[in-house]
């Protein structure tokens, strides 16, 4: 017994440790401020994978196309990925108001042979149709924001940076489940920018990040990591990063981040964390492998020590003794989070939350490792 204490107690301290690192590399961000009128025009290719996404599709093309920048300056493919609803049809209706869409299909391009990355395959057969020398990547299911483009021309001429990560932020459908996400997915955005900005460990979202198309090359696209249906972010992230070191960078900036959908169901839910935590073995940066660690076997503890209380009553106290610290330590780190994203009022959830988050962190970890999952109405392992 005396041995489960000290073990909890010291995951519970070397967690806390963490946060609060995180905690000071995000109050030390400053946002960027770019120029009101910058002395050239960045060319961007903006890439959209898309899949079974007429539902979305075009209401993410128009909030690109309506971005404040110069129609000349960017482009946008979206890539079909074996869609069996009417996503195509979508994308060419836009087509016919707009010059600068273009409508690409993997299957044209790759035929009926079967793969796990089809999402970088995609990505890379895109960048090769790509006429700018930067590559802009989002979603289907995004809307982004008005200077989106222009403070992401800004910030690459004032910083010189090869790979640029960028904010993202659920929108809140006022579900339960969605309330989870936001939260959730609020905490690991933060944790993004702290880490990326101090130079910590490479984490990003392809929901918005742009990077040089000579560099992408220069390191081989998705070469050697194209065996996992995920990681088309950060592993390429930490690809980049390993050979041009402190030539990536955080764009961070509340008037840049890009909006998605969260998860209809806690089925899609688990389904896209498992996919996120696939790629974890894939990862070359070992300050991330260790701070994962951390994070689980901490929840992990947590998880079997409340089962435990059922044999052992009198660890109830010690258990909940830690939550509370938990949740206190996260919250003092989520708190200026959630002003930069303006979702300060979700933070009343936040405790109430924490159970379901120590459960899901469990089991989606131990998943995406060992388990199968289903995503885009495929089957991976």
């Amino acid at each position: 017994m005396p041995l489960l204490y000290i073990l909890c107690s010291l995951l519970c301290a070397v967690y806390c440790s963490i946060i609060i690192a995180y905690r000071v590399w995000f109050k030390k961000l400053q946002p960027f401020q770019p120029t009101d009128a910058p002395d050239q025009y960045q060319s961007f290719s903006v890439i959209i994978p898309a899949r079974n996404e007429a539902a979305n599709i075009t209401n993410c093309l128009q909030s690109i196309i309506t971005n404040n920048y110069p129609q000349a300056f960017f482009e946008i493919i979206v890539i079909d990925d074996f869609s069996t609803d009417n996503t195509p049809e979508c994308v060419r209706k836009m087509q016919q108001q707009y010059s600068n869409i273009q409508l690409l299909s993997l299957e044209a391009m790759i035929g009926k042979r079967s793969m796990l990355a089809y999402k970088k395959k995609a990505i890379e057969l895109a960048i090769e149709q790509a006429k700018s020398n930067w590559i802009v990547t989002t979603d289907a299911d995004c809307i982004v924001p008005k200077n989106w483009l222009s403070n992401l021309n800004n910030y690459i001429h004032q910083t010189n940076a090869v790979f640029v990560a960028a904010p993202v932020s659920f929108i809140n459908t006022h579900s339960f489940i969605s309330l989870f996400q936001c939260l959730d997915f609020m905490s690991l955005q933060g944790i993004t920018a702290a880490a990326v900005s101090a130079g910590v460990h490479s984490m990003c979202n392809g929901a918005n990040l742009a990077y040089s198309k000579a560099i992408f090359y220069a390191v081989d696209g998705f070469k050697d990591i194209d065996t996992i249906a995920s990681g088309d972010d950060m592993l390429l992230m930490g690809k980049i990063q390993k050979q041009y070191t402190g030539k990536t960078g955080y764009l961070f900036n509340n008037n840049s981040i890009v909006q998605t959908l969260p998860m209809p169901t806690w089925k899609d839910f688990i389904n896209q964390r498992i996919r996120w935590a696939s790629k974890t073995g894939k990862y070359q940066d070992g300050k991330i492998i260790a701070v994962l660690a951390l994070v689980y076997l901490f929840n992990l503890s947590l998880l079997v020590l409340f089962f435990s209380c059922f044999l052992v009553p009198k660890l109830f106290i010690f258990w909940l003794l830690l939550l509370i610290i938990k949740t206190v330590c996260e919250l003092s780190f989520i708190i200026p989070v959630a002003r930069f994203f303006k979702q300060e009022k979700l933070l009343i959830w936040f405790p109430v939350m924490q159970p379901f988050h120590i459960v899901y962190t469990v089991v989606a970890g131990w998943l995406g490792l060992f388990g199968k999952y289903q995503w885009k109405d495929r089957k991976v392992k």
